[in-house]
């Protein structure tokens, strides 16, 4: 296990894949760690993978307030100390949310952007404090099954490994999970995602409940040449459900810009 040490605590991090290939940095989405992207990397062949656990996720430190300009530097720091040079960013969902700032604030550390199922701003404020009053008060079980029906479409709801993404964020940090709803519930990136001139290409599931795919290709075309792709049958999280289908968009992006 590989530790950043960040002025909050500790930074749980992950590289895997041949040492002097392209960077690509993975940013996971709200209520899971680092694994979200196990199965797609064996779909990427011939590129360094650095995955990391956000503040309150996975093994790392939380900390008491949060905001996405926060998990931006934090993300910055990290491709600073392993990313040698520019790198690709994929962010999914909450990790779409650091891409975006991160691409604002420090351009110098990005290629390209990846936005999957992620949008400038998600949600509303209300709905997302509803979210946290029922897990300050029953911890991420409590919103587990409403969570899934978002997460996933219905032919992997019924398959056996449900199970396992149910139990991801059932057994989450409930004060991380929280203050990562709170990060969201004030962010609002529509004014400094439209400043971006970098490659972008945003991706969409048909069947998202979390992020729809019509706020996904909204958020794409706030940036100049932005190419939006959807997946069908999927969900939230695609390169859960399908990671062959998702390799097949994400790979010929990677191979055209992350050198």
């Amino acid at each position: 296990m590989q530790v950043l040490t960040r002025p909050w605590g500790a930074m749980h991090y992950r590289i895997d894949g041949p040492e002097q290939a392209p960077t690509v940095v993975f940013a996971n989405s709200l209520g899971t760690d680092l694994r979200l992207w196990d199965a797609l990397l064996a779909h990427l062949p011939g590129f360094r993978a650095i995955r990391f656990d956000k503040r309150g996720h996975g093994l790392s430190d939380g900390t008491d307030t949060l905001r996405i300009e926060d998990l931006a530097e934090d993300a910055a720091a990290l491709i600073e100390a392993e990313g040698r040079g520019p790198v690709v960013f994929v962010g999914l969902s909450i990790g779409g949310m650091i891409g975006q700032s991160l691409a604002a604030r420090r351009p110098e550390l990005l290629r390209a952007l990846v936005l999957s199922n992620t949008a400038a701003k998600m949600g509303t404020p209300d709905a997302w404090r509803d979210r946290i009053a029922a897990v300050r008060a029953g911890g991420c079980a409590a919103i587990a099954d409403a969570v899934m029906e978002r997460w996933f479409g219905p032919a992997f709801r019924a398959t056996h490994a449900l199970r396992l993404w149910r139990n991801m964020l059932a057994r989450s940090d409930a004060h991380g999970y929280a203050a990562a709803c709170e990060a969201i519930a004030q962010a609002d990136l529509a004014a400094t995602t439209a400043t971006l001139r970098l490659p972008t290409l945003a991706i969409g599931g048909d069947l998202d409940g979390a992020s729809p795919p019509e706020q996904v290709r909204a958020t794409a075309n706030l940036i100049p040449g932005a190419e939006f792709r959807l997946l069908p049958g999927t969900g939230h999280l695609p390169c859960v459900e399908d990671p062959a289908g998702y390799a097949a968009i994400l790979v010929p992006f990677l191979k055209e810009h992350a050198r």
